[in-house]
């Protein structure tokens, strides 16, 4: 009986968000109804993980430790520079002690 329970709890935890972002991925892709559309459109953010997306890595991260190492790593780049060229030397950019801008000409 313990260990049903238990089953039952973890799949709440993976179907449950499952099922929420699936339905919400329908309804931005139908637009309709128009009122959850409106609605959901003026929440999401551009470019981050759902809520089931985010659920499901947590619960994956929680049995498997790579899968938090692979998260971790992924919040590190986030939050990283990026140069676009790292070690080369600039053809292009603003050189604000000489009041200098270079940009390149198109051939």
């Amino acid at each position: 009986m313990v260990m049903m329970s238990g089953l039952l709890f973890m799949a709440v935890l993976v179907i449950v968000p499952f099922t929420l972002a699936s339905i919400r991925h329908l309804v931005m892709r139908s637009g309709r109804p128009g009122w959850l559309h409106r609605r959901l459109a003026a929440r999401t953010r551009s470019g981050g993980l759902g809520l089931g997306a985010t659920a499901t890595e947590e619960l994956h991260a929680f049995f498997n430790a790579n899968k938090r190492v692979q998260i971790e790593q992924r919040r590190t780049q986030l939050a990283m520079r990026d140069d676009d060229h790292a070690g080369a030397p600039p053809r292009t950019g603003i050189d604000l002690d000489a009041g200098t801008a270079v940009v390149p000409r198109r051939r």
